[in-house]
C-alpha cells in the first residue's frame, strides 16, 4: 500500500536524521548507483553528497567498457576509471565493473574482429578478448567487488545466443572462456552474466540453458544481473519473481544491475517495424514536469518491486539504479529524446514519491 505523505513529518526528520536507502537495506542487499569519471567538474555537489550518503556501491555507466577503455589496440584510457575507483575508495563504496565484453558488434571497438583486411581467427579474437580481461580486471585487482564479464549475450528472437562475430568467429564458448580469463585476472570478484528482458518465459529458458552450460562446463560464475529496465504501469511483477527463484535455485546470486521504471513507456517504438517512430520522436509530455499522478503510479509500482525484493532477499545481493537522478538518466535520451522521470530522485537531485515509498517499507 502507497503511504501517503502530505501533512506528515517523514520519519528521519524526527529522529534527525538523514534518509540513506544503504542504511535502510543493508541487512537484505547493497543498493548501488551507475554513475561515471568524477574527474573535476564531472558532478555537482550536492550530486556527490546523494552518491556519498544514499549508496553502497558506484558502477561505472559506460567508463569500463571495451570502446572507453581501448578504442585502438594496446592503447588503453584509464583516466575516467581510475578517477571512478579512486573516489569509490575514498568514500568507502565498493565497485562493481560493467563490462569485460558486451556480446554485440557495435559495442565493441571494430579491430577487435579484424586481421588486416580479414576477419579475426578464433585463436587471434581470443587472445585479444584475454589480453583486454586481463589488462583491465588485473589493473583493479582486488580494489573490485565484483565484474559483469559478458553483458547481453541471449538473443531476443529464436536464436540461443545473440548473433555476433564474438559468436561467428569464436563460437558460443566465447562467453565461458570470458569468465575464465576473468577468475584468472581477479580471483576475488564476483562475476556476473548481465542480460535484459530475462523475466520474459521465452528468454529466462535460454538464460536457464546458459547458465547450466556454464556450470556443467565449471566456468567460475557466481551471479546472474537482471538489467531491470521497467516500463511504467508494465513491470512484470510475477515474471520478476519468478526469474529470481529460478537463477538462486541454481545456486547463483541475483542482482538487480540496471534499474528504473520508464515514465514515458518505450515499447510502441519498435512495434510494426517501427512505423510509429516519427510520430514518437516528437512525444515530450512531460517536459515542463511529471505529473503527480503518474509520480504516484510509479512510486506504488517501486513499492511494489522492492517488495518483491525484499521476500527475495535470500538470493539478491545488489540493487542498483541506473543513473543519480532524472536529469542524468539515459532514459532522457533513449530511444528518442524527451524529459524522461525514470528514478528516485528528480532534477534538483531532491527525493520523489518513489523513494518515499520504499523507504516506508516495513
Amino acid at each position: 500500500m502507497l503511504v501517503l505523505w502530505v501533512g506528515l513529518m517523514p520519519w528521519w526528520s524526527a529522529r534527525g536524521a538523514e534518509p540513506s536507502l544503504r542504511d535502510k537495506f543493508q541487512r537484505q542487499f547493497i543498493v548501488g548507483v551507475a554513475a561515471d569519471g568524477f574527474l573535476p567538474g564531472d558532478y555537482r555537489s550536492n550530486e556527490l553528497q546523494l552518491i556519498r550518503t544514499q549508496f553502497g556501491a558506484l558502477t561505472p555507466a559506460n567508463c569500463m567498457k571495451m570502446d572507453a577503455l581501448q578504442r585502438q589496440e594496446g592503447r588503453f584510457n584509464f583516466g575516467m576509471a581510475d578517477a571512478l575507483v579512486a573516489f569509490a575508495a575514498s568514500n568507502h563504496l565498493k565497485v562493481c565493473g560493467h563490462t569485460l565484453v558486451w556480446a554485440k558488434d557495435d559495442r565493441t571497438p571494430p579491430w577487435f574482429f579484424a586481421d588486416g583486411t580479414n576477419a579475426a581467427s578464433r585463436e587471434l579474437l581470443l587472445a585479444r578478448m584475454e589480453t583486454h580481461i586481463d589488462t583491465v580486471a588485473g589493473r583493479y585487482r582486488g580494489k573490485l567487488a565484483s565484474w559483469d564479464v559478458v553483458n547481453e549475450a541471449l538473443d531476443d528472437g529464436t536464436n540461443f545466443i545473440r548473433p555476433s562475430q564474438w559468436l561467428s568467429l569464436a563460437g558460443e564458448d566465447f562467453i565461458a572462456k570470458a569468465f575464465e580469463y576473468a577468475h584468472a585476472a581477479d580471483p576475488g570478484a564476483v562475476l556476473i552474466l548481465n542480460d535484459y528482458n530475462v523475466e520474459q518465459p521465452g528468454k529466462r529458458e535460454k538464460l536457464l540453458r546458459l547458465l547450466r552450460s556454464l556450470q556443467e562446463r565449471k566456468a567460475p560464475i557466481h551471479a546472474v544481473g537482471i538489467q531491470g529496465h521497467y516500463e511504467l504501469d508494465a513491470v512484470p511483477f510475477k515474471e520478476i519473481e519468478e526469474t529470481i527463484k529460478a537463477i538462486h535455485a541454481l545456486g547463483l546470486e541475483v542482482m538487480i544491475t540496471e534499474f528504473d521504471i520508464d515514465a514515458i513507456p518505450r515499447s510502441r517504438w519498435w512495434a510494426d517495424g517501427g512505423k510509429y517512430r516519427e510520430e514518437m520522436a516528437k512525444l515530450n509530455p512531460y517536459a515542463e514536469g511529471c505529473p503527480a499522478d503518474v509520480l504516484a503510479r510509479q512510486a506504488a509500482q517501486y513499492e511494489q518491486i522492492f517488495g518483491i525484493f525484499l521476500r527475495q532477499s535470500g538470493a539478491i545481493t545488489r540493487v542498483t539504479f541506473w543513473d543519480l537522478h532524472d536529469g542524468r538518466s539515459w532514459l532522457n535520451h533513449f530511444p528518442w529524446e524527451r524529459a524522461n522521470h525514470p528514478l528516485l530522485f528528480d532534477r534538483e537531485a531532491k527525493p520523489k514519491p518513489a523513494f518515499r515509498a520504499i523507504m516506508a517499507l516495513p
